[in-house]
């Protein structure tokens, strides 16, 4: 069962988020997902190393994606060394990487530390599935609309950084860090492409300025508030709907695509 979009933009945000729990529990049950997430309850506790997991593809598939990380399937010796490297040395590889769903995806296994590996902790499977669930269901709606995928990663991420309790600047380069939430934040923020091409500090104040422009404040701390979280989303999807023009999701599309045909 795929998601069920029938507006794009800020009115699908709003489709889409009212909907949200339904549509999950519909999309849950879809033969392939469950035999995958039963498989990986079932045996994720006997993994004790990177080599383990990445030799189990049905384990590696549902570990990547409850990461955004699907993509990395078919590289096996990358995905080891992420993991066998753990993050306590400040040169293992998830740490030197720029994209941080990385360092979370090794943090969360626990390998390569000197801690057994969080693999046969009670609840660990139910914890990597929730996020597999949920992750599944935004590549589903992205397949549709991607923007509508980045607002549900924005709204999913946002909540969880604001309460690690990290400082205000960590904070921000863990969102710079994180691609899928950088263009969220780029694109409602109106900032140039070229940012990206600055120094950290400058990329850091760019994002700040922002915030401050878009909402009173640079404080990071303000994305657990559900409202602030919504009203980032707005913007994104409003100016990310204006930059491509209507789309066949746009109301009045189809009129608007006769009109155009008459001039």
């Amino acid at each position: 069962m795929q998601p069920l979009i029938p507006l794009g933009g800020y009115a699908g945000w709003r489709f889409l988020s009212a909907s949200l729990d339904s549509q999950m529990a519909r999309f849950a049950q879809s033969p392939v997902a469950a035999r995958d997430m039963e498989y990986f309850r079932q045996e994720i506790g006997n993994i004790t190393s990177a080599e383990d997991l990445v030799s189990d593809f049905r384990l590696l598939k549902v570990s990547l994606g409850a990461f955004g990380l699907q993509d990395d399937l078919p590289n096996r010796a990358f995905i080891r060394k992420v993991l066998a490297d753990g993050v306590v040395a400040d040169g293992a590889l998830a740490n030197r990487l720029a994209d941080k769903r990385y360092r979370a995806f090794s943090e969360t296994f626990g390998f390569g530390g000197p801690l057994p590996p969080r693999t046969g902790l009670a609840g660990f499977a139910d914890r990597i599935l929730a996020r597999f669930e949920r992750q599944e269901f935004e590549r589903a709606v992205g397949d549709q609309n991607p923007d509508l995928r980045l607002a549900l990663g924005a709204a999913r991420e946002l909540p969880e950084i604001a309460a690690r309790g990290l400082r205000d600047s960590t904070a921000w380069l863990t969102v710079m860090g994180n691609p899928p939430l950088r263009a969220v934040f780029e694109t409602a923020f109106d900032l140039p492409k070229s940012v990206g091409t600055l120094d950290l500090d400058q990329q850091l104040k760019a994002f700040r300025n922002g915030a401050e422009r878009r909402f009173g404040s640079s404080e990071f701390a303000q994305f657990s508030d559900p409202d602030r979280i919504n009203d980032l989303i707005r913007g994104f999807t409003l100016r990310s709907e204006a930059s491509f023009g209507p789309s066949p999701l746009t109301r009045g599309f189809a009129a608007l695509t006769l009109l155009q045909a008459a001039l």
